[in-house]
């Protein structure tokens, strides 16, 4: 990995500086500067669909503060592109706090301006062009500190990490989009990046299925996922087998196919429920879309009503991986009972194992034997799922080796 240190004076980075906003944001920065050897090719502050400004306005406000004074700014990262271009590493929050406080978005400027510079020892607020001459050529002088970077994905990855411990930390997504550039990310950034469309759209009102947000990639980094397990490989792998591609279309589709699963299955225009949301539905739809699809949703319903309202049910969101595993067969849902444990069934409170534990005398109703009663272990008589309850009349204390066995454990 090789870096270098420079020094840049803000103005030099005005050139050229457009903010379009899902486009992306870039300056024509050439390096001249730098001497001519540098072949500079422009600066890519924030590439397309990468996570949208998130400094709020009191971080803005002591980025520029820093400076007005002349106080030394943290050190920024760019990394160098073949093509000679370079782009953010780390510092873009810094950075466009800086660009768009003198530039606005390049077309208009203010126009993104939504806070005002204040000096700490004046109380007036004031915008950049309230500043005098002076002061402005103060902060277009400023000489921010650079490090540039060169070297394979694998270095510049690992870099990344270790000097993104600080400010607003990238989420692991995020990192990982830093190094998988091109058209197949672009168009996967421009589904699942958007706040309100694409895979957004899934996540509110009765299509609410996921969370996350989608401006920090946590929509993306879902679909990747599950997609990633259907073919069993790393999240990683994935993205890297596919950095060539044109476009994101079988990621795209994939998801759309989870998502219309998800509302076919379980009818969801008429019986959405608020347990649905954030469940992981692409390992499901990978693990048992095959047996499901010719599923009648009405069966399906009534056995999700069912143990909606019974009160032993104590995991709701539970219950939809719990049918999920059963089958239905002549009409009739059959549970799995190996997949009981994922509704947390209601245990028997102290109340009623002293209760019981007396009229029992302490006697293990299997084995005979007397036990202290820490050393035994409520029991429901008859099984929750062939209807028992979670009451006095349906316990029976057992030791712990015989309730073991009973349960098969």
């Amino acid at each position: 990995m090789k870096i270098e240190l420079h020094q840049i004076p803000i103005r030099e980075l005005l050139e050229g500086y457009k903010d379009n906003e899902y486009n992306g944001v870039s300056t024509q920065w050439t390096g001249k500067e730098l001497g001519k050897e540098s072949n500079a090719a422009g600066l890519n502050i924030r590439p397309p669909y990468q996570r949208e400004f998130i400094y709020p306005a009191e971080k803005q406000q002591s980025v520029i503060n820093t400076v007005r004074h002349g106080y030394p700014l943290n050190v920024m990262y760019w990394v160098k592109n073949k093509d000679g271009s370079f782009e953010v590493l780390d510092g873009q929050q810094r950075l466009l706090s800086i660009l768009r406080f003198i530039a606005g978005n390049g077309k208009d400027a203010g126009s993104y301006t939504t806070f005002t510079f204040k000096e700490f020892d004046e109380p007036d607020f004031m915008g950049f062009s309230s500043l005098s001459e002076n002061q402005q050529d103060q902060i277009l002088s400023y000489p921010l500190q650079i490090y540039f970077c060169e070297g394979n994905d694998d270095e510049k990855l690992r870099w990344f990490k270790t000097i993104n411990f600080a400010g607003e930390r990238l989420r692991q997504q995020e990192l990982l989009n830093a190094f998988h550039t091109g058209e197949w990310l672009t168009s996967a950034k421009s589904y699942f990046s958007r706040k309100e469309s694409g895979a957004a759209n899934y996540t509110t009102g009765k299509r609410a299925f996921i969370k996350g947000e989608a401006d920090r990639q946590d929509l993306l980094e879902l679909g990747l996922t599950w997609i990633a397990d259907q073919q069993e490989m790393e999240l990683e792998k994935y993205m890297s087998k596919h950095d060539g591609d044109a476009n994101a279309n079988e990621l795209k589709q994939y998801f759309q196919n989870v998502m219309t699963w998800v509302e076919d299955t379980f009818d969801t225009q008429h019986y959405y429920r608020k347990e649905m949301k954030g469940l992981p539905w692409g390992i499901f739809y990978n693990k048992y879309y095959e047996k499901t699809k010719s599923w009648d949703s009405k069966i399906i319903e009534a056995e999700i009503s069912k143990l909606m309202a019974d009160s032993d049910v104590t995991k709701k969101t539970g219950i939809y991986e719990y049918i999920l595993a059963g089958n239905i067969e002549a009409g009739e849902f059959i549970p799995n009972n190996d997949f009981e444990n994922k509704l947390n069934i209601r245990t028997f409170d102290d109340k009623i194992k002293r209760e019981v534990y007396e009229k029992q005398k302490g006697i293990c109703v299997k084995c005979g034997k007397h036990f202290d009663i820490k050393e035994m272990e409520a029991d429901h008589i008859e099984p929750w799922h062939s209807g028992g309850k979670t009451i006095a009349d349906n316990c029976q204390m057992l030791c712990k080796h015989c309730n073991r066995i009973k349960s098969g454990k």
